[in-house]
């Protein structure tokens, strides 16, 4: 009978030629209804190409720009919400820490959910929404004169925003990881930059034109509305990255979590030290750096006697220097590696800018170019190392965990900020030196990294063919 059976399978032409094989296999695999496994490996819709790769990348960096232009709203019209709301600058100042407070835990959870719970792609356009919810509600707030309105929608939206840049990063290892993803980090700071940029440029024309038509708070309502064009636009980008990130895990069979280990919230003390340095330092440079800008419109009116407009302008500098330098310095640390050093010379350079604005009459375009190349260095450099230290499995929670101490820096030291600021009569020395302690504490972090990196012979700071050599040799010793 087996031998009838045997017969009939091949009377029945069920038995294929060899060659034939392979493709018949992808054919019948869950009966797929389309032929795209079966387009060649170069096609622009083929997943893994280049070309399709980098058409991806369009949409991760577009993900951002719709928060990161409306997170600094504020910074852009800060005379007028100070103005048209009756604002103090500690009360100003809570606009921006009250976006950071959720996120101390939240994004952190949030890296986790991506993990476990959600998947990159639905966590993604949930986040989104929660963005665009919160963008809403902060400028109904406003429309209404509400100020408590308008601290719980900006607290809303921080839950959304910063749990989608761990998406982000998540998505762009997951696309990028092992190639050109310093350049990616750098591509992704750009647009979000540039995001950031263009509010300064705007948002101070558009509100003048408004104010022709209504006045007061009602203005400043109805162009922070406006504002939530750009979150409806970031939200269509997830949505389309959500469709093509599905289409290529089909097509490429693509498994994340080749050791089948299941992430846990408690991995998070299993991570190695380097990954708490950089954790310190995520808080200690960027709270020079976010901080500063929010309240630099009144510095550079007080200390360089310019105009709101022109402060803006100026204040601008950081985010437009990062928007073209960010993906240059990704390109260039890509070839020549180094990220230790690199990050070292980013803080370096970092306290340098604001000692010029601090204790020098240079013009301040020079300090805010300087600290604008340097955050750049500084964004194409850092974030790339996470990834080298942790495993891929534990990426979402490895960056929300980043992005949660972040936010509890961002928390504390805006408040603290806003509150020296109001204590030093418009004598903006203390708060500058204020920033540059911190940002010592993160050249100190630094300086850890490279002694424990140097001591574990680790990987860290080894140009890319080193790694790579670094990278066979281990896989070759886990075999042995």
């Amino acid at each position: 009978m087996a031998r009838e059976d045997e017969e009939r399978i091949v009377d029945n032409e069920e038995v294929s030629r060899p060659e034939e094989e392979a493709d018949q296999q992808i054919i019948s695999s869950d009966r797929r209804q389309d032929n795209e496994l079966a387009l060649p490996s170069g096609g622009c819709c083929m997943p893994s190409s280049t070309s399709h790769r980098f058409m991806a990348l369009v949409f991760m960096c577009l993900l951002g720009f719709g928060s990161y232009f409306c997170y600094d709203n504020p910074g852009a019209l800060q005379d007028v919400f100070k103005k048209d709301l009756n604002l103090t600058s500690t009360q100003f100042t809570l606009i921006y820490s009250i976006y950071s407070w959720p996120n101390v835990v939240l994004c952190f959870l949030g890296g986790f959910l991506i993990d476990r719970v959600f998947g990159i792609r639905l966590g993604t356009i949930i986040y989104m929404l929660i963005l665009l919810v919160g963008q809403v509600i902060f400028a109904s707030g406003a429309l209404w004169n509400a100020f408590w309105l308008m601290i719980l929608g900006r607290f809303i939206f921080g839950i959304g925003a910063e749990s989608l840049a761990v998406a982000q990063n998540s998505y762009a290892v997951l696309w990028f990881k092992g190639k050109e993803l310093n350049m990616v980090f750098g591509l992704q700071l750009s647009v979000a930059r540039f995001g950031s940029t263009v509010n300064f440029w705007v948002m101070q024309p558009i509100y003048n034109y408004v104010s022709k038509f209504y006045h007061d708070n009602s203005a400043l309502g109805v162009v922070l509305l406006l504002a939530t064009f750009t979150c409806v636009m970031s939200l269509i980008c997830a949505l389309i990255l959500g469709f093509m990130d599905k289409r290529a895990e089909r097509i490429l069979q693509r498994n994340n979590n080749p050791s089948g280990q299941v992430p846990k919230l408690t991995d998070i003390f299993t991570f190695k030290p380097p990954f708490w340095m950089v954790s310190i330092i995520c808080v200690a440079y960027y709270v020079a750096i976010f901080p500063f800008i929010a309240l630099g419109q009144k510095f550079f009116m007080d200390r360089f006697g310019l105009t709101p407009s022109e402060a803006n302008t100026v204040d601008s500098l950081v985010y437009l220097i990062a928007a073209v330098s960010s993906p240059v310095f990704g390109y260039i640390i890509d070839k020549v590696g180094r990220n230790v050093t690199w990050v070292f010379t980013a803080t370096l350079t970092t306290i340098g800018a604001h000692a010029l604005l601090t204790f020098t009459v240079v013009s301040p375009y020079v300090g805010m170019v300087i600290m604008g190349l340097s955050y750049s260095m500084l964004a194409a450099s850092l974030w790339p190392l996470v990834a080298l230290i942790i495993p891929e499995y534990q990426l979402g929670t490895a960056y929300g965990f980043c992005q949660s101490i972040q936010n509890l820096g961002l928390a504390v030291i805006t408040i603290l900020a806003g509150i020296i600021v109001d204590h030093s009569h418009n004598d903006h020395t203390w708060v500058q030196l204020f920033f540059m302690g911190w940002l010592t504490i993160a050249l100190i972090a630094t300086g850890v990294i490279w002694a424990y990196n140097k001591k574990q012979q680790g990987n860290l700071n080894m140009t890319p063919l080193q790694r790579a050599q670094f990278v066979s040799a281990q896989t070759y010793q886990h075999f042995e």
